[in-house]
């Protein structure tokens, strides 16, 4: 069955809403979902505009005594985690059990640096955006309203950069080993691939 296996969406320069509104008919139709560097999802319009909203929004609060909600997250990652839970009609049994199968992280944390990511193209921001128009980056409205980690995951990702094109030039010299390993045996494999290719392989 397609549902499965654990869908891992790279987040980075997709717009917010177009994102998790497909997300969240994929949860609610019983997919494992999770999304990764929502620091990089971006938002259209400026940063000073973005900002203003956020602070109309931070100001909804229950007036006899805030501390019962509703909570307004600074990290990037629960900021589009509320975002989902939005859509998904998260009151009844069918949103909460959607909502169980979405994870979203800042960065790309174990295991999923070393898995692999897709993206959604009806969600990117050059499908969708014209070009010149003013965005905001996730991380970048959350650093400005209090998050903390912006430096912490600049340093995580950096050095996840670093093994990640380390692995990839030893994984480049393997493979020219073995063309080189190929073309030198191409006269002694003939007869073998011809047999082979009599086969069906």
């Amino acid at each position: 069955m397609v549902l499965d296996k654990t869908r891992i969406i790279d987040g980075r320069d997709h717009l917010l809403g177009r994102l998790c509104s497909i997300v969240a008919k994929e949860l609610l139709a019983g997919q494992k979902i999770v999304i990764v560097r929502c620091d990089e999802i971006v938002i259209s319009g400026s940063l000073t505009r973005n900002r203003i909203k956020y602070a109309q929004f931070r100001n909804k609060r229950m007036n006899t005594n805030p501390a019962r909600g509703p909570f307004h997250f600074k990290s990037p990652a629960l900021m589009i985690w509320r975002t989902i839970r939005g859509m998904v009609h998260q009151k009844t049994a069918r949103g909460q059990e959607a909502l169980t199968r979405l994870s979203t992280f800042e960065g790309i944390p174990a295991p999923y640096d070393k898995q692999k990511r897709v993206v959604i193209p009806a969600a990117l921001r050059v499908m969708r955006l014209k070009p010149g128009r003013n965005f905001t980056v996730v991380g970048e409205l959350a650093n400005s309203v209090g998050w903390k980690h912006k430096e912490l995951l600049g340093r995580l990702e950096a050095k996840r950069k670093a093994e990640g094109k380390e692995f990839y030039e030893a994984k480049k010299a393997k493979m020219a080993l073995r063309q080189k390993a190929e073309q030198e045996c191409a006269g002694e494999l003939a007869k073998v691939n011809q047999v082979l290719e009599a086969a069906g392989y």
